[in-house]
């Protein structure tokens, strides 16, 4: 028998934000990433266009920035998202971290969130 996996679905990991849009903006996903809904993302310094955290670069990717509200296919080209950006409580257990990430990395990237507003329950 075939075992499936299911994927992130848009928004999964919010446990609430604040009214209206206040706590999500339009940005720009780099072109070069399939990126899953809840991903923390971080913000380029180059371009202010968003990418996969990446605690180890020194390009801006190394600062949390917010969370991937649903799952983006930018691998051809740059595409627009929507990322949660600030004053939101998030399910811990259900955000994307990049692969190989340390617990100090892990406190350091959790610190920035919270100081969006993002916290972790």
């Amino acid at each position: 028998m075939t075992t499936l996996t299911e994927q992130n679905r848009t928004g999964d990991f919010l446990l609430s934000e604040a009214n209206g849009s206040y706590s999500r903006e339009n940005e720009i996903l780099a072109a070069g990433q399939h990126l899953q809904a809840g991903t923390v993302v971080a913000r380029l310094t180059a371009t202010g266009k968003f990418t996969a955290l990446a605690p180890t670069a020194e390009t801006g990717a190394e600062d949390a920035a917010g969370i991937l509200l649903a799952t983006t296919n930018a691998t051809d080209a740059d595409t627009a998202v929507v990322v949660v950006s600030r004053a939101a409580e998030v399910k811990a257990d259900a955000l994307v971290w990049p692969a190989g990430i340390t617990t100090n990395q892990k406190t350091a990237a959790i610190a920035q969130l919270a100081e969006l507003g993002i916290v972790l329950r």
